[in-house]
């Protein structure tokens, strides 16, 4: 766990060094190996054609021709072979019925029984020195009654294993040439990939904070240009939020300047004004533009809130929803004369969403058509669900919009032809606003029956 952390954290030439180091240490340790293994069985090729030679040359001069056994040594090709070996040369002849015994007699046995007319070569240590041996048995002849002949030729091992060393010694020097030619290539390689990544970093650095213009990809490899149209995306997702930020603050402090400027007005007449009666009912008029600056607050609170809050997504209960609602409004509907209600699914219906954000988008759904539906008319609340998605409807019995109206309502201040006097035109943004943030969308139309407007706020499921 600490390696992988440390790895993520490592710039790319310490990653370099920490990966790709030890892997071309590995891989050239396994070359090595095999150069070796490689290079004893060349060693062993080569060298056992003249232990070969030199067993076929003795067994040549054995002969039966007496009716016995004879051997005529070849000491002058046994002396050559000795030179040529760098070492001791030894040998042995016997009879398969042990009345033949020439040269050494306590060279090492095969490791297997030899098959007549076929050599066979074995490593063995002889003396305290490790030695090749070449071992032959010549077939005892059908018309001769004499006893069959075992040939054994050891040389030592000493100019094989000089031979090993110098080819393996060279290999490592070749093979350490080659992996400092590698790393030094895959550095060099590395300083000119990542040239354009410094490059990005030092224009991003030199910019001023407030630039959001898009980096220039032109002169970037394929593989950079990727993180490049991530980062232009990003800072544009971020360009439209601190624009959006700016809107909405100036359009608070609009809100907030009128609505103060409304009541420092009305606390200055009032100050003037000598008849209480006139002062009491400045006093009405003060109370409800404080009122109505509060609900202006308070749905600024929550656009920003819809705009810039995570969507803390789990299940809840539609039901339940409508309920909370339902209580909340209660009063200001009743308050209206308005016969409010709310149609809550049979079955117990779940949703996945932020219930808090869906709740706020539905109280000004409600909210707005409490507010513009005439006194004994009807509001309802009611909640469905499919196997696309979930649905909040709000359908009121007021004046409706014109069909060229719906489309624009939903934006900021936006208020409608027939919207009554006090509104900010918040509502709809707010509950338009949730919508955008579950992926889903808001649409105002006709009731089926009858003059009114039916709200409806979708969202997809996950």
């Amino acid at each position: 766990m600490r390696l992988m952390q440390r790895l993520r954290r490592a710039s790319l030439w310490r990653l370099l060094a920490l990966l790709l180091l030890p892997l071309l240490a590995i891989v050239t340790g396994v070359e090595l190996w095999m150069t070796r293994h490689d290079a004893l069985e060349a060693a062993n090729a080569a060298y056992d054609r003249s232990l070969l030679g030199a067993l076929k040359a003795i067994d040549a001069n054995v002969s039966h021709a007496s009716g016995g056994l004879s051997v005529e040594l070849p000491y002058t090709m046994l002396e050559f072979f000795e030179l040529t070996a760098s070492g001791n040369v030894y040998f042995r002849v016997a009879s398969s019925d042990g009345l033949v015994e020439l040269g050494n007699a306590d060279l090492p046995a095969p490791p297997a029984p030899l098959v007549p007319g076929v050599p066979q070569f074995y490593d063995a240590v002889y003396f305290g020195e490790s030695v090749r041996l070449a071992a032959y048995q010549r077939a005892a002849s059908a018309d001769t009654p004499a006893p069959a002949v075992r040939v054994q030729v050891a040389e030592s091992t000493r100019s094989r294993q000089e031979f090993i060393h110098r080819f393996v010694r060279r290999a490592a020097q070749r093979d350490g040439l080659v992996l400092a030619l590698m790393v030094l290539g895959t550095a060099a390689v590395l300083a000119v990939a990542l040239r354009p990544l410094a490059r990005l970093a030092q224009e991003v650095q030199a910019r001023r904070p407030e630039d959001m213009t898009p980096l220039a990809d032109s002169e970037l490899p394929a593989d950079i240009r990727a993180l490049v149209g991530a980062v232009n995306q990003q800072m544009a997702r971020t360009q439209d939020l601190v624009a959006q930020q700016r809107q909405f603050l100036d359009d608070a402090s609009h809100q907030l300047r009128t609505h103060l400027t409304t009541l420092q007005m009305q606390i200055d007449y009032a100050r003037r004004e000598p008849d209480a009666a006139q002062v009491q009912a400045t006093l009405a008029a003060l109370g409800s533009e404080i009122a109505r600056a509060t609900r202006s607050t308070q749905q600024l609170l929550a656009l920003g809130r819809s705009d810039t809050a995570a969507v803390d997504c789990a299940p809840f209960d539609l039901a339940e929803l409508l309920r909370s609602v339902a209580l909340e409004l209660l009063p200001r509907a009743r308050a209206r004369q308005i016969d409010f209600g709310i149609q809550v699914p049979e079955a117990a219906l779940q949703a996945v969403g932020d219930s808090g954000l869906l709740r706020e988008a539905l109280t000004n759904l409600a909210a707005n058509a409490i507010a513009y539906t005439p006194p004994q008319g009807t509001v309802t609340v009611s909640a469905a669900g499919d196997s696309l998605g979930w649905n909040l409807a709000v359908e009121d019995s007021g004046p409706g919009l014109p069909a060229s109206e719906r489309d624009a309502l939903g934006q900021r201040y936006r208020r409608g032809s027939q919207a009554a006097t006090g509104g900010s035109g918040l509502g709809l943004a707010i509950a338009r606003s949730i919508a955008e943030r579950h992926r889903g969308s808001l649409r105002l139309q006709a009731r089926s029956e009858g003059p009114g407007l039916l709200a409806i706020l979708w969202w997809p499921r996950p």
